[in-house]
């Protein structure tokens, strides 16, 4: 995962006195995974990170559930999700399980009022409109259309956005996300072959410290609920910090594709994983080379996966009748493949520009009220021929 990282000013040596212009201490906090056995930062604050003058009542966010079993393929189309002001508020659940959610999201102004700190998922945050910053007490990350935004759950963090057209595929994983074990060395490098190098990664730059007292608020999500805290100093009053532990982008065009000369299967397109889903881009390539290929894919049975589909951009070589925005869910148990025509068009093909985000789960996805509400409900009808 991302390499040792520092920003601003700590002492040489760890868990020892660090003091203020005025001498007061600064506050030392680690921030650790897996207990203390995985990976760690260690941050400086000004004031102490517990300093609490009040919590709300909760207010709960789970995803209504409409659909607990689902075995038919189905599209959805994300844009008819309505654009809200609110952040939050915007974020709506569309195919969930108890190992993640899937969301979409079209807010149309920045976090000014509060901050967000998600402590049951880790968070990924495809932008495919829209462009900001993402403010963490790291430091900020500039992000752009075909960003990745990775944020480890814990992390608090603001969104400011620089238009009001926003949309958003968010990942909510309720375990770690990593790069694929095949494309990093013992050491955690990524390899050779990886489709992307620690060299594309967005890391957080321009740590500014807040050393400032006042009402701060932030909303901590947990166990599907939404606790407002109110903090008496600024969450993001770090005046150093290093370690393996922060927030990262990952731009999709910075996706090296894997190609061959006969088709290849789905894991050459993957980003990251858990022990529960992977994840995947399909960006713009060269076909398959192999003078009787068919590029398109063939048809697959998911015997352990709930497959789901997100459209970015471009002529998706598979189906027909693709529009941006899009999801297809392609459960566990019953094949699918190309459209009618699909596999026929394809042959003699040389590239393709399609731009996708594949979400592949190991149990069965359920569906949400909202997601019923924007479902094309005659797509599993779209194979006849």
């Amino acid at each position: 995962m991302p390499y040792y990282l520092s920003r601003g000013q700590f002492p040489h040596k760890r868990h020892t006195v660090y003091r203020k212009p005025n001498g007061d201490l600064y506050a030392e906090e680690l921030v650790s995974t897996e207990g203390f056995s995985d990976v760690y930062s260690l941050i400086y604050h000004a004031y102490p990170p517990t300093f609490v003058k009040e919590i709300g009542r909760a207010i709960a966010v789970k995803p209504e559930i409409a659909l607990e079993h689902n075995m038919q393929h189905r599209s959805f189309q994300g844009f008819k999700v309505n654009p809200k002001n609110d952040y939050l508020e915007s974020r709506v659940p569309v195919l969930v399980n108890n190992d993640v959610y899937i969301s979409l999201a079209a807010p149309r102004e920045s976090m000014k009022d509060y901050f967000y700190k998600n402590s049951q998922a880790d968070e990924m945050i495809f932008i495919h409109e829209g462009s900001g910053k993402l403010h963490t007490i790291f430091g900020s990350i500039e992000f752009v259309y075909g960003d990745h935004l990775v944020i480890p759950r814990g992390i608090t963090y603001q969104m400011e956005f620089d238009t009001p057209k926003n949309r958003l595929f968010i990942v909510e994983s309720f375990q770690p996300l990593r790069f694929p074990k095949r494309y990093v060395n013992k050491h955690g490098q990524l390899l050779e072959h990886a489709p992307f190098y620690e060299r594309d990664l967005k890391v957080p730059q321009n740590l500014v410290t807040h050393d400032v007292k006042g009402d701060f608020l932030v909303k901590i999500k947990r166990d599907d609920l939404l606790f407002p805290y109110t903090y008496g100093s600024h969450p993001f009053d770090a005046i150093g910090w290093d370690g393996y532990h922060y927030p990262f982008g990952l731009s999709i065009h910075d996706f090296e594709p894997i190609t061959g000369r006969i088709h290849q299967p789905p894991p050459v397109h993957q980003t990251f994983e858990t022990p529960a889903f992977v994840t995947c881009a399909f960006v713009p390539r060269l076909y398959d080379y192999h003078p009787e290929s068919i590029p398109a894919p063939y048809n697959h049975s998911n015997v352990d996966s709930d497959e789901v589909l997100y459209y970015v951009d471009g002529d998706f070589m598979s189906r027909n009748h693709i529009e941006r925005g899009m999801i297809t869910l392609h459960p566990i148990g019953i094949p699918h493949g190309p459209h009618p025509g699909a596999a026929e068009r394809s042959i003699g093909k040389e590239k393709t520009d399609e731009l996708a985000v594949m979400v592949d789960t190991f149990k069965p996805l359920k569906l949400t009220k909202q997601a019923l509400g924007i479902e094309d409900p005659d797509y599993y009808k779209s194979w006849k021929i």
